[in-house]
């Protein structure tokens, strides 16, 4: 799992409330993480990832716009998860194309749960993507 952000605490912050296993049902996550967009386009390109969570806020580039890129231009774009600060921005999650969405401060409950429903790929009822 791939997690982006140019800030190292809000890496942790993912980290920690995701933790390890974010369900009975699923493997141990091995986290990779990234500073830049180059090493997340690099990791994703390859094949690398099976999940990322994407900063909202991250700069210079900022995850909404990086999962649409993604989205865009990568033939089998993994899952993407993308946090955001204020649950008013989660409309751009929509935008971004992004699988689910995380809003800070994170609740470590919430976010193993989003992750694990994402890494199923689990849907919401009306088959729309998982939204917390």
């Amino acid at each position: 799992m791939l997690v982006y952000s140019h800030r190292p605490e809000v890496r942790e912050a993912v980290v920690t409330a995701v933790g390890r296993r974010p369900a009975p049902d699923l493997g141990r996550v091995r986290y990779v993480e990234a500073a830049g967009v180059a090493e997340v386009l690099a990791a994703c390109d390859a094949g690398e990832v099976d999940l990322a969570i994407l900063d909202g806020e991250a700069q210079p580039t900022g995850g909404l716009g990086l999962a649409r890129q993604l989205k865009d231009e990568i033939t089998d774009c993994p899952p993407i998860v993308v946090s955001v600060r204020r649950a008013d921005d989660r409309w751009l999650a929509t935008w971004s194309r992004a699988d689910a969405v995380l809003v800070h401060p994170l609740d470590p409950l919430t976010a193993a749960e989003t992750v694990a429903d994402v890494l199923r790929g689990v849907e919401g009822g009306d088959g729309t993507p998982v939204r917390r």
